[in-house]
């Protein structure tokens, strides 16, 4: 079995770590798998960013960073996003991450006009929202914990609106066929840092429908080399 790769841009305070486990630790447990069958890279200490041959899916998470100062560990990671997504891994990016696809796609990312969103929040499916095999798993309006100054202030060509509310115009973007990024944070589901309720959040429910479709296609790439042998 192939492991989740989650790319870490940055670590949650020390009290919610003691008291929840960092964000890491939370996106396994939402996604219901051994924090075993997660490989971390902490791109945020300056650790390279590489793709191991295991690997089904990525998660790229938040990070108390912005990606308009373009810290030498954030350029390096949007030059190795270029390449992984040539090999059509699935990919999603939480909130800093969110962005920094945006920003590695030919988007732009600023500060929002109206300041920082932050709290548990409104949100609703767009009708591609709907339709998306990962949004879609999500009711049409649900609620999420956001946190976030920046924003994606223009989305990169092709790129697909999936959810938005009246504060943020993108809070899901589908950025190429297995590329989605999320300006919410799916893994603050019941814990201290978000007091949030799980029934309403869904948050768990959107974090394993990313890893159900990973491994589905891991497991159609290899019934595909199965049967071209």
């Amino acid at each position: 079995m192939k492991k989740l790769l989650i790319i870490k841009t940055g670590s949650s305070d020390q009290h919610v770590i003691n008291k929840c486990g960092d964000c890491d630790v939370r996106i396994a447990q939402c996604i219901g798998i051994p924090y075993d069958d997660v490989r971390v890279i902490s791109v945020y200490e300056n650790a390279v960013p590489i793709l191991p041959d295991d690997i089904a899916g990525i998660i790229i998470t938040g990070s108390p960073s912005m990606v308009t100062d373009l810290e030498p560990w954030g350029v390096a990671t949007a030059q190795w996003l270029k390449q992984v997504v040539k090999k059509n891994i699935p990919v999603l990016g939480i909130c800093f991450g969110h962005q920094l696809l945006a920003h590695t796609f030919g988007g732009s990312v600023d500060y929002h006009e109206r300041g920082e969103e932050k709290g548990e929040v409104e949100i609703h499916l767009t009708e591609d929202g709907k339709k998306d095999p990962l949004l879609g798993v999500l009711p049409a309006r649900f609620s999420a914990y956001s946190s976030h100054f920046q924003t994606v202030t223009k989305i990169p060509p092709d790129t697909v609106i999936l959810a938005e509310n009246d504060f943020e115009t993108t809070h899901a973007l589908r950025y190429k066929e297995n590329v989605w990024g999320v300006q919410f944070h799916p893994e603050c589901v019941g814990d201290v840092f978000c007091n949030t309720i799980e029934h309403k959040t869904y948050g768990k429910a959107l974090l394993r429908r990313f890893y159900d479709l990973a491994v589905t296609a891991q497991n159609d790439e290899k019934t595909m080399r199965w049967h071209n042998s």
